[in-house]
C-alpha cells in the first residue's frame, strides 16, 4: 500500500482540522496515512481507524492573529519551530511517503515556512509527490500582488498538484486569487468537502442511545466551531433565550467549542440554569447529528459548518468571522444569502430583542435548495491516487480558461 503524509496546522479554529480529517478518511482505503497535527489536541476528536497521528508541539494564535503563542517548555516561536522542523524530517525519513499533502500552505500559514520548506525540499529530493489542499477562498492580504507572487513561486517550485475544495460554478478560486493560470502544477476542483454522514443503521442506533445523544425537539442549534471567538454570538443567543422562552417551543442546544475560555462557559451555563429552554455544553464530535434534528442552526460561518448546512438543508443564521481583516466567511455566506439559502447575521443584529425576532422570522422561512458539487472527499481521493500512479490529468483551471 502506498504511504501518505498529511500536514495540517490549525491555529485559531478547528475548521482546517475537521476538513483535513474528512479528506484523510476518504484516503484510508488506498494509503497508509500519517497525519501531522500542528495545533492543539482535541481529546474527543474522532480519527479514522488505522491512521497514525503525530502531534507536534502545538502552536496557536489569538482571535486577533497578533502573535503565535509559544507552548509550555519553550522560550520562543523560533525554538519550537526548529524542533518541529526536525520532527517533520524525522517522520518523513521514517514513513518515506509516496505523497505529501500540505493543507493551505503556501496560500496561507507562511509563518511556518521555516519548518515546511525543509520538508518540501526533502520531498522533492526523494521524488515524493507534493499536493496542496486548499479551501475555496484564499484570505486576501493587503499587499495582494506580492502575496500572490510568492504563492506562485512556492507552488511552481515544490508542488505537483493543487486541489481546490470547492465548486467553481459557485466560487471559483479567481474570486480571491487572481493568478491561477500562472501555476504550472496540476490544478483541480474537487467539489466541497463535507462530513461523512452515519449510515442508516448507525444513525438509528445513535438516536436510540440516549446516553450518547439527548437531542430535544423542536431544536435550535447554536455553535461557534473551536470557541476561541464568536463569544458575542453565544452571549446574544443566551440572553435572547429568555425572550424566546415563552414565544416558541424550541429548546436551544449550545456548544461553546473545545477552546472556549472557562469563564465564558461558566457565564453561559449560569444563564442556562435560569432558563428551561437553554442547554450549554463545550463540544460534541456529533454536531452533524444535531444539525439534522434542528429546525434552525445559529453559528459562525466557517467552511465545515456551512457545508453541514448545505447537506442537511437546515435553516441557518450565519455570523461571518472578520478578525484580521479575513473576508473568507463574509464572501461565502453573503453569496449563499443572495441565493436564498442562509440568513447572514450582521453586527447590528447582536442585540437580544432584535436577535430573538430575527430567529423567529428565520424559523418561518423555507431555505432554497440548490445543487452544489459536494463530492470533495471522493474526488480528492481519486486525484491523489492518479497522481501517485503518475496518470496524466488535465488541469481544470486550463479547461475553464479555454
Amino acid at each position: 500500500m502506498k504511504r501518505l503524509m498529511f500536514y495540517c496546522q490549525h491555529i485559531l479554529g478547528i475548521g482546517h482540522l475537521i476538513r483535513s480529517m474528512e479528506i484523510v478518511r476518504g484516503l484510508t482505503q488506498d494509503f497508509q496515512i500519517c497525519f501531522i497535527n500542528g495545533g492543539e489536541v482535541i481529546q474527543e476528536f474522532q480519527v479514522p481507524s488505522g491512521v497514525e497521528v503525530v502531534n507536534l508541539p502545538p502552536i496557536k494564535t489569538d482571535a486577533e492573529f497578533r502573535d503565535l503563542q509559544v507552548p509550555a517548555g519553550f522560550t520562543s516561536v523560533e525554538e519550537v519551530l526548529e524542533l518541529r522542523k526536525q520532527q517533520l524530517l524525522d517522520v518523513f525519513d521514517r514513513i518515506q511517503p509516496d505523497v505529501l499533502v500540505v493543507e493551505l500552505f503556501p496560500f496561507g500559514r507562511r509563518r511556518f515556512s521555516t519548518e515546511l520548506i525543509p520538508l518540501l525540499e526533502q520531498s522533492k529530493a526523494k521524488g515524493t509527490k507534493v499536493v496542496c489542499s486548499l479551501r475555496d477562498i484564499v484570505v486576501t492580504k493587503q499587499d495582494r500582488t506580492r502575496h500572490e507572487e510568492k504563492v506562485c513561486r512556492f507552488m511552481n517550485q515544490y508542488f505537483d498538484m493543487l486541489l481546490i475544495h470547492g465548486d467553481p460554478k459557485f466560487m471559483p478560486l479567481e474570486t480571491s486569487f487572481s493568478r491561477v493560470n500562472d501555476l504550472t502544477c496540476e490544478v483541480h476542483y474537487t467539489g466541497y468537502v463535507v462530513q461523512e454522514a452515519e449510515n442508516e443503521g448507525e444513525r438509528m442506533q445513535a438516536e436510540a442511545d440516549n446516553s450518547q445523544f439527548s437531542v430535544p425537539t423542536p431544536l435550535i442549534l447554536t455553535s461557534v466551531g473551536g470557541g476561541r471567538f464568536g463569544h458575542e454570538l453565544l452571549d446574544c443567543v443566551a440572553q435572547a433565550s429568555a425572550l424566546l422562552e415563552d414565544e416558541i417551543p424550541h429548546h436551544i442546544q449550545m456548544f461553546t467549542g473545545p477552546f472556549s475560555p472557562d469563564e465564558v462557559v461558566s457565564r453561559l451555563k449560569a444563564i442556562a440554569a435560569q432558563h428551561r429552554n437553554l442547554t450549554v455544553e463545550r463540544y460534541t464530535p456529533n454536531l452533524l447529528h444535531y444539525m439534522r434534528q434542528a429546525d434552525l442552526s445559529i453559528s459562525m460561518a466557517g467552511y465545515n459548518t456551512t457545508m453541514n448546512v448545505l447537506t442537511t438543508g437546515t435553516r441557518s443564521m450565519l455570523l461571518p468571522f472578520t478578525g484580521n481583516d479575513d473576508q473568507e466567511q463574509t464572501i461565502r455566506s453573503h453569496r449563499l444569502e443572495q441565493l436564498g439559502i442562509v440568513t447572514v447575521i450582521r453586527p447590528d443584529d447582536l442585540h437580544p430583542a432584535r436577535f430573538a425576532q430575527k430567529a423567529i422570522a428565520c424559523l418561518k422561512q423555507t431555505p432554497n435548495r440548490l445543487t452544489f458539487d459536494l463530492q470533495g472527499v471522493e474526488k480528492t481521493a481519486a486525484l491523489v491516487r492518479s497522481l501517485c500512479a503518475s496518470e496524466q490529468v488535465t488541469p481544470q483551471h486550463q479547461t475553464i480558461a479555454a
